[in-house]
């Protein structure tokens, strides 16, 4: 079968197309439950460069099929998973969407609504599903105003369309006029430049209150600007470091008006928490079927470009999700 294939982790130039044999056995994560999906689309993320580097605690020594999401049909199914042969899913894979043929993780898979093309469906589980659970990890409740950093990106524009969906009112902070417009479209109550005095903006947009939750996937040199602001008693979601550096935190910061800073991984939490998995699914469905969630696929595609695709997200021109078309 066609895929795209890392054979040196040195960025998306150490991969190219080639021809691999069709996965065998279970997903390594799966606990030896085989489902095989004949792939459609799949989804590239920020984790995915990461990989290609050697840089994601997740990754795959080389040679290895890259892509962390498909969307497509269900050709194998496990005993008792909710899935069988013929079943248009979309399902996180970590690795190895980027083929013909993929092994899915039951757990981390949905069923996908009539209406949502496999592009759609290839943009759907990671983003969301890391946007639902900072929502959960936050103690998110209706009404609250909820600043999102990266909100031109995958999770980002997920996490607007959550916010809204859920009640919320999402302000987006985004690096250009053109990514504001994006987001206005996603369903963003306000947005700020992120280059224009944001702090200020947030606060003068809150009645000088500060936000009571952001959510941020970006991290770097904005963290101590997003704890400032926060409204007293507020929480900070830490979804990812796409700029690149880890920040640090003067736990003081903290003391003093009662900030909250929580970590999104959710693997280790379903690990120990397995009921969430079920849940977070249920409630991916649920949406997805209401029409309230619509993934924005803003760059598409096709396997012969998998590493132009990789480049978009390492480049930052990367605007909503980034899919590959398979077939």
């Amino acid at each position: 079968m066609r895929a795209f294939v890392m054979t040196e982790l040195t960025g998306p130039s150490g991969g190219a197309e080639a021809d691999v044999p069709e996965p065998v056995g279970a997903h390594p994560w799966a606990d030896g439950e085989r489902l095989l999906i004949d792939v459609h689309a799949a989804g590239v993320s920020f984790p995915d460069l990461l990989q290609t580097r050697g840089q994601y605690q997740h990754g795959s020594p080389p040679p290895y099929v890259a892509g962390g999401e498909a969307a497509g049909v269900v050709l194998e199914a496990p005993p008792g998973s909710g899935f069988r042969p013929g079943d248009r899913v979309a399902s996180l894979t970590v690795w190895g969407a980027l083929a013909e043929r993929a092994l899915g993780i039951p757990r981390y898979t949905v069923k996908l609504p009539d209406d949502f093309d496999f592009v759609s469906g290839a943009a759907l589980y990671l983003n969301y599903a890391t946007a639902w659970f900072s929502l959960h990890r936050v103690n998110f409740t209706k009404g609250e105003d909820v600043l999102v950093h990266g909100a031109s990106g995958g999770v980002g524009t997920a996490a607007v369309q959550l916010v809204r969906a859920l009640g919320g009112r999402p302000i987006a902070v985004v690096s250009t006029s053109d990514k504001a417009r994006v987001v206005r479209e996603a369903g963003a109550a306000e947005v700020v430049l992120s280059d224009e005095g944001w702090v200020a903006q947030v606060r003068e947009l809150t009645g000088g209150l500060g936000v009571p939750v952001v959510v941020d996937p970006v991290g770097g040199d904005r963290f101590t600007d997003s704890l400032r602001c926060l409204d007293v008693g507020g929480r900070l979601a830490v979804v990812g470091f796409a700029a690149g550096e880890i920040p640090t935190v003067k736990v003081n910061r903290l003391l003093l008006r009662d900030l909250s800073v929580v970590g999104v991984a959710l693997d280790p939490y379903v690990a120990r928490f397995p009921e969430m998995a079920r849940t977070l699914a249920a409630e991916l469905e649920r949406l997805a079927a209401s029409g309230e969630l619509r993934p924005l696929a803003g760059h598409v595609l096709p396997l012969a470009s998998a590493r132009e695709a990789l480049e978009l997200i390492d480049t930052r021109r990367a605007v909503g999700k980034v899919v590959v078309t398979i077939r």
